[in-house]
């Protein structure tokens, strides 16, 4: 197989020098509105096509280089237009924790919701944190016990080891004052799954 040969370096900058005679002359896009299936615009707006040139020919793929180029300049100008008017671009609200979202699928569940739906990562977090009375509050455990009830396969079996392990290991130890209320969980976790 023989390689394939670059492209002459002439041409190149031949297309480079016509890209740039095409940026400092204006833009190639100018605003077409174009009725859709029902007769609107799709985005309610302009849509941007390219203008003909008569005198300039590019390529489709130079053309759509092109046109993404004066897209990024204006979408940066815009900015520059919002900064400089004191307006600050609008930051999306801050993402809530695993903790908030966890809660938010178990009440959901709990509610049998029509838009629930099996989430895994919501329910690895609910399995990690259930023994935790800061993260997984008392008012929400009994939900959680009631989820457990409907767990399968791999899961359940991974949840009984796991709170057997921990039971072992709590009585092994000196009893803590603080973990009553961790080993009673465990217990019904272990009452209810075996």
């Amino acid at each position: 197989m023989a390689k394939q040969k670059r492209k002459v370096p002439e041409v190149t900058e031949k297309k480079n020098k016509k890209l740039k005679k095409a940026s400092a002359e204006g833009p190639l896009l100018g605003p077409e509105a174009v009725p859709s299936v029902d007769g609107a615009s799709s985005k309610g707006g302009a849509v941007l096509r390219p203008v003909p040139d008569a005198e300039l020919e590019l390529s489709p793929e130079e053309q759509r280089v092109l046109e993404r180029k004066l897209k990024k300049e204006q979408r940066k100008e815009e900015r520059q237009r919002l900064r400089e008017a004191g307006l600050a671009a609008h930051h999306p609200p801050a993402r809530r924790s695993g903790a908030e979202l966890a809660l938010d699928y178990l009440c959901a569940w709990a509610q049998k919701h029509k838009n629930w739906r099996f989430q895994k990562t919501r329910q690895t977090w609910l399995l990690l944190h259930m023994y935790d009375r800061d993260k997984v509050p008392d008012e929400h455990f009994s939900t959680m016990l009631a989820y457990l009830e409907g767990l399968q396969g791999r899961a359940r079996e991974l949840t009984v080891q796991k709170a057997e392990a921990l039971m072992r290991e709590l009585d092994e130890e000196d009893p803590d004052p603080l973990l009553p209320g961790r080993v009673q969980r465990i217990r019904q976790v272990l009452q209810l799954l075996s």
